[in-house]
């Protein structure tokens, strides 16, 4: 039901995607999510300007999730996300953004969660 869609400035190779799918497919956990129904999109080397600048590498991930999680879970994961984009992909966590988007209704394989 978690889908994360992940938008940066920089390129990312087959093997990064792959790390970057398992290292998020574990921090789904965080906020209570499988990872069995998480769904993933990577847009590399998009033009994204951040307060003011497009010289340094930054990020936006987005994460819609069926109902909501507490919080402190949600700290929880946008730290780890950081972490993990800032270690594969060297982008700076002071340039990454990441929004939670929160659905009453989520549909899959012709039925509703």
């Amino acid at each position: 039901m978690p889908f994360i869609n992940t938008k940066v400035t920089t390129e990312i190779t087959f093997e990064k995607e792959e790390i970057l799918k398992a290292k998020l497919g574990k921090a789904i956990a965080l906020i209570g999510k499988p990872e069995a129904y998480l769904m993933l999109q990577f847009e590399e080397n998009c033009r994204l300007w951040f307060a003011g600048t497009s010289d340094e590498d930054a990020a936006y991930v987005e994460v819609a999730l069926l109902h909501s999680a507490p919080k402190a879970s949600y700290e929880k994961l946008t730290e780890e996300i950081c972490r993990i984009l800032s270690e594969e992909l060297s982008i700076p966590s002071d340039r990454i953004y990441v929004k939670f988007s929160e659905t009453e209704f989520w549909g899959h394989n012709g039925y509703m969660f």
